[in-house]
């Protein structure tokens, strides 16, 4: 079965997704061999250029022409050197956009420092780079006093579908204020829809100049406008040096094919800016580019007479784009003791396809290894971060034990194996699992059981770090339930600074306890409210809202002769309150021939990223990846 699906739209039903496969849509334009030597010769040069953001813009269509190494050579020994703040964004943001994420840190570190002279600027950059880290820093400039800032950090916000992000930068789209309103159809421009050309419509009417004009007549092409794309026509005629380079922008990013005889000229304009801008509106205009609104799903590790069992992975973006997908590997078996491996693929254009497997931890353990997870052991404020890739070492009935590998080269090679759980005993940590708290400690869930042959009911506790992953205790207090037990929990940070543990149950609901002081003691464990079949749930807070995302099995059949009920459909929902209550309730899966779960989840690019695994009636397991704007989740829909 290949199972590689793309949806184009966001239009579409929550409860049984119409997935069609798709292609990116074609290039515009095709360049000439003689053209496109001109744009790079236009480009090389200008990137040389004593004009430090004509340089930066240089940069940024090189890389669009696929010259990121290139870049990166010319552009990291200035940032060694350059210590003006709003240089120093433009810098990281252009070496993040040719395949340095490492640098986004530099522009998070210049938005919390006090001086504000760089604040709106590393708002920008970040926006263009789409870069939201864990999002703090970025909420907090959105409520700024200043309308730049704010609105800068709305941009990217809107980007990763907050709503609240769209009503600030609408707000300033009606600002009395012209120039500021001028800024927010920038904003727009890329971010908007149908609902937003009556306003930029009579923005055109009330600019007195025709460079701020043209940020209204760009953005009305950019919708879709044949007002604005005639306007954009136009303004390539102009005398005025900025309103040429502005509309130049806007004519590649709008699909405007028939604007490349005008941007051709453009290329011997005597303004230098006008001159990279009309390369770089060519170079895109060349290029092919998946819809934004895409739905990815894809079957990475099908499984095999072989391999029956791809199961429990983890996702991570490296710092250099792409994706690193790292699942188990069972041989000729589907069963929890067969003989398995983690491996990993790669994938360099967002999951669409993958590379050919590599081992990332060979079978150590006298049944198998499995339970992968990937996590970033330091924040997004810091350039140099180790890659953790945490797993289980299962030897026998009554001995499973989870261990810690550091990598230090963006998980090219891993370091020498840390035991978590030193007791004694069988101990399951589910994969993607590991919590970083805002203190800094690292939290471990694990439920564990002397001898799963012998006592099949499991207790949870915690496994804590407070020195980076070097040395590891188990917490003080633990959570039981009834029946089988607390299963396979997660722990989860609240913004009250308490310690939230889900937990699978037999009873039809998840479990729930509290810790009030970082993983240590644990409150009696209850319903949280939410009913589920006994099987896995993840939570993790959305980035760009501060909301909570939870992924699990909308369902619960007492009768059922095993787990509680299928595990079918795989819902998603959004919760404003911690938790209390749940909206925007969709079906992601719903085919009740096959079960889904031990859902990995992360955020990148303003979208939710996932991986889960696929159980058909045969009894083989596939891992399939998924990848979902942010801003669909986030659509108001019936269920």
């Amino acid at each position: 079965m290949k199972h590689t699906l793309l949806l184009l739209t966001l239009l579409i039903s929550t409860c049984s997704l119409a997935l069609a496969a798709a292609d990116s849509p074609a290039p515009k334009i095709k360049l000439s061999p003689e053209t496109e030597k001109k744009c790079l010769e236009v480009l090389r040069a200008a990137i040389q250029s004593d004009e430090f953001w004509p340089s930066m813009h240089a940069a940024e269509a090189l890389t669009l022409a696929g010259k990121g190494a290139e870049v990166r050579k010319i552009v990291e020994p200035k940032l060694k050197t350059d210590k003006d703040d709003q240089h120093r964004c433009g810098l990281a943001r252009e070496l993040v956009r040719a395949g340095d994420r490492s640098k986004a840190a530099i522009m998070f570190q210049i938005l919390a420092g006090k001086n504000p002279y760089g604040h709106v600027h590393a708002c920008e950059s970040l926006y263009k780079v789409n870069e939201l880290g864990d999002g703090f820093l970025i909420r907090a400039a959105m409520k700024s006093e200043n309308p730049k800032k704010a609105m800068m950090a709305a941009a990217l916000l809107c980007r990763w579908g907050n709503p609240k992000a769209f009503e600030v930068v609408r707000k300033y789209l009606e600002d009395p204020d012209v120039k500021t309103a001028s800024i927010a159809a920038w904003i727009i421009a890329r971010v908007g829809d149908q609902q937003d050309i009556p306003a930029l419509k009579a923005n055109v009417k009330r600019a007195d100049d025709a460079f701020t004009r043209c940020y209204f007549e760009c953005a009305l092409a950019m919708l879709g406008d044949p007002e604005g794309l005639e306007a954009v026509k136009r303004n390539l005629s102009s005398q005025d040096p900025a309103v040429k380079t502005y509309s130049a922008i806007f004519a590649g990013e709008a699909g405007a094919g028939n604007l490349k005889d005008k941007l051709i000229k453009q290329l011997n304009d005597e303004n230098l800016d006008a001159r990279i801008r009309a390369a770089q509106a060519l170079i895109v205009l060349a290029k092919s580019e998946p819809p934004k609104d895409e739905i990815v799903v894809t079957d990475v590790y099908e499984a095999s007479n072989e391999y029956p069992r791809y199961s429990e992975g983890s996702i991570l973006p490296l710092n250099d784009g792409s994706l690193l997908f790292a699942t188990t590997q069972f041989v000729g078996s589907h069963s929890d003791f067969a003989t398995a491996r983690i491996i990993g693929k790669k994938s360099t254009d967002g999951g669409r396809t993958w590379s050919k497997p590599r081992v990332l931890q060979e079978n150590t353990g006298k049944k198998n290894v499995m339970s992968a997870t990937l996590r970033y052991l330091a924040g997004p404020e810091h350039e140099k971060r180790p890659i953790g890739l945490f797993y289980l070492k299962k030897n026998t009935l009554s001995d499973l034990k989870a261990y810690l590998k550091i990598s230090h080269d963006n998980a090219k090679t891993f370091g020498p194996p840390i035991e978590l759980t030193t007791p004694p005993g069988y101990h399951v940590m589910n994969n993607d699992r590991i919590t970083i708290l805002s203190n800094g400690r690292w939290l471990a869930p694990v439920a564990s059981t002397a001898d799963v042959g012998k006592v099949n009911h499991f207790v949870c506790s915690c496994f804590i770090s407070d020195d980076q992953g070097k040395t590891w205790r188990q917490s003080k207090g633990s959570v039981d339930y009834a029946k089988r037990g607390a299963m396979e929990p997660e722990v989860f940070e609240l913004k009250d600074g308490k310690v939230l543990m889900i937990f699978r149950t037999q009873f039809g609901h998840i479990g729930s306890s509290i810790s009030a002081d970082g993983g240590n003691t644990w409150s009696t464990p209850a319903s949280w409210g939410v009913r589920a079949p006994e099987a896995p749930a993840t939570l993790r807070r959305v980035p760009s809202t501060g909301d909570l995302m939870l992924i699990w099995n909308d369902n619960f059949d007492p009768k059922a002769k095993s787990h509680g009920g299928q595990r079918s459909p795989l819902t998603v929902a959004i919760s404003n309150n911690e938790g209390h209550t749940w909206k925007l309730k969709k079906n992601l899966e719903t085919d009740a021939d096959h079960g889904y779960s031990y859902i990995s989840l992360i955020f990148y690019k303003g979208r939710a990223i996932m991986s889960y695994y696929v159980s058909d009636p045969d009894h083989k397991i596939s891992s399939r990846f998924r990848s979902i704007p942010l801003a669909w989740l986030y659509q108001e829909k019936d269920d």
